[in-house]
């Protein structure tokens, strides 16, 4: 069986998780504002304020695409390392800085395991499993463009309504300078993580090839 049949099936299983997960986090967040007074307005806003969410709302989207045979701009190497990367990015960050604030149980455990854990396994074998060998290093700006837009959103957020998402990038706790710092190195690892799969892409290119 060929590598497009593969990717594509993978891909359709990575989208049905991913679609399930979100709408299960979704569900969540509408019951746990609702029980503090907020309608589902604020919940939708409150749920598109996570990296994670917005990271796996597009992994579903290309996924789905690539299972479908889709659009060119949503499925090409370039769409698919920037997917990839922050959404390898969103599991290790999580089981770096977040796993330990938290204890979720029951439907919000399941939703934490699908969108850090489930998620990003099945995107990366989606990738490795797909075409390679088109990737150049400008392409590592592609990969850095969710997180600084993210950076922006999450700090316009921030200053609007006074809730930020993640502590790493709240400057009302950690202060202008230490935000600085926590801005630039995300930015650094971002950047090497696109890096390290260019050259993954480049090396099972030149084998396939």
């Amino acid at each position: 069986m060929g590598h497009d049949v593969w990717c594509r099936r993978i891909a359709a299983l990575t989208a049905v998780v991913g679609w399930f997960a979100l709408i299960l986090q979704l569900v969540i967040v509408v019951q746990k504002m609702a029980a503090i007074g907020q309608g589902f307005g604020p919940a939708l806003w409150r749920f598109l304020g996570f990296f994670t969410v917005l990271t796996n709302l597009g992994v579903a989207i290309v996924a789905t695409e690539i299972a479908l045979g889709g659009l060119h701009a949503l499925t090409g190497a370039r769409a698919r390392l920037t997917t990839v990367v922050s959404i390898v990015l969103v599991g290790i960050i999580y089981a770096l800085l977040l796993r330990h604030v938290w204890n979720p149980e029951g439907a919000q455990l399941l939703a934490d395991r699908l969108l850090h854990q489930a998620v990003p396994v099945l995107f990366l074998i989606v990738w490795l499993v797909g075409p390679h060998g088109r990737l150049r290093l400008a392409d590592t700006v592609w990969a850095m463009a969710p997180p600084l837009a993210y950076l922006v959103y999450a700090l316009a957020r921030g200053e609007a309504d006074g809730w930020y998402a993640y502590w790493f990038l709240d400057p009302a706790k950690l202060g202008a300078e230490k935000m600085a710092q926590n801005a630039v190195v995300l930015a650094l690892v971002f950047c090497a993580t696109a890096l390290l799969f260019i050259g993954i892409d480049r090396a099972i290119g030149h084998r396939r090839g």
